[in-house]
């Protein structure tokens, strides 16, 4: 078996993670366990380019206890758990192709060593996988069923391939699911980014002045714990509607010449390009703390910073210091990646518990009606949606009421009036 981990002895670490997590993800667990008793995936071959975490280890265990031969690579090079990485190869014969800090060489090359099992169904943080297919692997198309996506930004670019009509297999986007976009991005991201920043920096986030730029999901999410916390939250926006939203949710809304002079912390949660840009960075006050917790370091123009830094150094493990030409320093955390994850260890497990449980689900459902699918984004079928939940408020012990035949009658019937 191939695979290229940082330290193959570090598993004994890495299975104790697995199994913490593992008490956390009773859906999951659930999902499992039918899975080794029904083999719903025997046979098929998954590729998967997720955040090599404890909790997409349970993944990965899940779905070759399914009866899938499954591989995975990091999506994101400061992501990667080590020891996690080392359990999935020695104790659970999963090939693993992951370093912690691997530079954009290796993290290509490790891309390409999962792809090279010629994958029927592909999961994606981020499409790279897609992506790769698409654009310098494509004799693997046919072979390939489809897949799925786990993250906003790799919809957004997987709906732009759709459009274009240069996507050639289907995908589902398990992103777009309510039992991961809801829970996963908005308490998800919420408490492991005010966890990312707070293992990085160690600030007092009472009294700061906290600027989140995008009032998506994330962004709410974000939002809402920084407000906890005792932060002033002022939120960056494009869409009107939004703006309004976090507006009326008590937040101020600023854009972002305003934001700049006043801010001591600034976060994207957008997936987009250069968020952070030279109107913020020209513009903000000396020891500005900036971060990422949307998808690529792209959200931060990092070129621009460095080409107007006199010196950039570390400081403390996940911050490095921008000295600008002017004298002002600017902290930049997990070099601009992912914070909750360069910084911290990501999601909780019993949030993770349910984007993972769709992406199990969601393979089931794939490898079983691939054939009657185009080359389009699918949003992950309600039925699933809707178990999903119920499984997690089972594992709560949360039982909930049921509409009565005659509430039922009611709401379908027109003619009984009010």
């Amino acid at each position: 078996m191939e695979f290229d981990v940082k330290d193959i002895n570090l598993a004994g670490e890495g299975k104790n993670k697995i199994k913490w997590a593992d008490n956390e993800m009773p859906v999951l667990l659930d999902i499992r366990e039918n899975f080794s008793k029904s083999k719903p995936l025997n046979g098929l071959i998954v590729g998967a380019c997720l955040h090599v975490t404890s909790e997409t280890a349970n993944l990965m265990i899940t779905l070759k206890q399914g009866g899938a031969d499954v591989a995975l690579c990091a999506s994101n090079p400061l992501s990667t758990q080590d020891d996690v990485a080392a359990s999935l190869v020695k104790d659970y014969k999963i090939p693993v192709f992951a370093i912690k800090g691997e530079d954009n060489k290796t993290y290509y090359k490790h891309i390409n060593s999962v792809l090279d099992i010629q994958p029927q169904i592909t999961m994606d943080d981020g499409a790279d996988l897609i992506s790769t297919i698409h654009s310098k692997r494509k004799g693997l198309i046919d072979e390939v069923l489809g897949g799925t996506e786990e993250t906003t930004t790799g919809v957004n670019r997987l709906k732009s391939m759709e459009k274009g009509g240069v996507l050639y297999y289907p995908i589902i986007a398990v992103n777009d699911a309510k039992t991961k976009h809801f829970f996963d991005n908005r308490y998800g991201t919420g408490q492991s980014t005010i966890d990312g920043i707070t293992r990085a920096t160690n600030i007092l986030f009472a009294g700061k002045k906290f600027v989140v730029a995008g009032y998506g999901w994330c962004g709410r999410g974000v939002a809402m714990r920084a407000h906890g916390m005792g932060a002033n939250v002022i939120v960056l926006e494009i869409d009107p509607l939004r703006a309004l939203e976090a507006k009326l949710d008590g937040f101020d809304v600023l854009n972002s010449e305003e934001a700049a002079k006043v801010g001591d912390i600034f976060l994207t949660t957008t997936g987009n390009k250069n968020v952070i840009s030279k109107i913020i960075i020209d513009n903000c006050k000396d020891k500005a703390i900036v971060a990422n917790s949307g998808h690529f370091d792209a959200e931060i123009d990092l070129n621009y910073l460095r080409q107007n830094s006199k010196s950039i150094k570390k400081v403390r493990p996940s911050v490095e210091q921008y000295e600008m030409k002017d004298g002002r320093r600017i902290f930049v955390l997990a070099e601009g990646r992912l914070v909750n994850l360069g910084a911290a260890e990501g999601h909780p497990a019993s949030v993770m518990d349910m984007s993972f449980a769709n992406q199990a689900l969601s393979a089931e459902y794939m490898y079983k009606n691939s054939k009657s699918l185009e080359k389009k984004v699918y949003s992950v079928p309600a039925e699933i949606d809707k178990k999903i939940a119920e499984l997690k408020l089972k594992s709560m012990g949360i039982t909930i009421d049921k509409l009565t035949r005659e509430q039922e009658e009611y709401l379908n019937s027109w003619e009984m009036g009010t």
